[in-house]
């Protein structure tokens, strides 16, 4: 019962540590030199791979069908946005973040997790949405929420793994791991259905984190609605992914789309990875070749995906950006 609630604890500490060395490193002159001069060279190194592999072989979203790209690209977008309301339910009311502040975590951490290893992209969103301004929510109230953010991930991802797990030309491996999923779900419910009660006890209350930790449980209610918006999120990636597949060539199958997107998110649930965005290519392309893909063609689909949903997480936070700036613009030009 205690495992529990030291967990944002926990999660704070490790947060604070990534977040603060990120801001010592961007606030300091040599730390800016040395981060200007790396990115640089990442990005000239990328381009040159880049532009060396697709000199001789196509960029796969080359060949889809133009509407269709349009279509799955805002549908990425509707579902950031779907993300973003369902993590809003997670705060108390009076720490809630605007949803826009939100919505730009998680684009941050899309565009995080194409270079450093896995759990930095949560503290890339801790960082984003606790710097915007107008931000009501503390560190430690952020790390709560993204520990029930996973936890109604693991809900919302449940049923679609046991719906894949039926998928006929699913491996055996492929099954046990989604087995694996769809019980980490049912595991998850339980503790969120359990954590109201467990935090309104007694014994929890004689603690200062008990009391601090009361009035911030999720509630049941507050749960289910934020399940719901997940749950709406993942349905509206797997559609977008069913559309990439029938454009890009594999052909429109729905429980192909479910099982990549299970491998996708089964990957990024782990504790560390040599990178968020490489792990989930590499997940999602190996559950496509596990079903009959080509290799080939399945690596190119898996970086398509990945590529959209980057894509799609720069947009936001760029708007984001824009957006605040635009109003922080507006008393000034009523002044002048």
């Amino acid at each position: 019962m205690i495992a529990v609630p030291l967990a944002p604890i926990v999660l704070e500490g490790r947060y604070r540590l990534l977040v603060g060395a990120l801001w010592r490193l961007g606030r300091s002159r040599t730390g800016q030199w040395m981060l200007g001069a790396g990115s640089g060279a990442l990005v000239i190194a990328l381009a040159l791979l880049a532009a060396r592999h697709f000199a001789t072989t196509s960029w796969p979203l080359a060949t889809g069908d133009p509407g269709l790209l349009v279509a799955a690209g805002l549908l990425l977008l509707l579902a950031q946005a779907l993300k973003a309301y369902g993590w809003g339910q997670l705060f108390a009311p009076d720490e809630r973040p605007k949803i826009l502040a939100l919505a730009a975590g998680n684009g941050g951490a899309a565009l995080i997790g194409v270079v450093l290893p896995g759990r930095f992209d949560d503290a890339m969103r801790v960082a984003v949405v606790r710097r915007y301004p107008g931000c009501p929510a503390g560190v430690r109230a952020l790390c709560l929420s993204l520990v029930m953010l996973g936890l109604i991930d693991s809900v919302a991802l449940a049923p679609l793994a046991f719906a894949a797990a039926l998928f006929p030309e699913a491996g055996m491996g492929m099954r046990a791991a989604l087995a694996v999923v769809t019980a980490a779900g049912v595991a998850a419910a339980a503790l969120i259905l359990a954590l109201p009660r467990l935090a309104a006890s007694s014994r929890i209350l004689r603690f200062r984190l008990g009391r601090w930790l009361g009035p911030r449980t999720t509630s049941r209610r507050a749960a289910a609605q934020a399940w719901t918006l997940v749950s709406a999120c993942w349905l509206v990636r797997a559609v977008a992914v069913f559309l990439l597949l029938g454009t890009l060539g594999v052909g429109f199958s729905f429980p192909l789309a479910l099982l990549f997107l299970c491998a996708a998110a089964a990957a990024a649930a782990l504790p560390i990875g040599p990178a968020g965005a490489a792990t989930q290519v590499g997940a999602s392309g190996a559950a496509l070749i596990g079903s009959g893909v080509g290799a080939s063609k399945a690596l190119a689909i898996a970086v398509s995906v990945g590529a959209l949903g980057v894509f799609s997480g720069a947009a936001i936070l760029l708007f984001a950006v824009a957006w605040r700036n635009g109003l922080s613009l507006v008393p000034a030009r009523a002044g002048a």
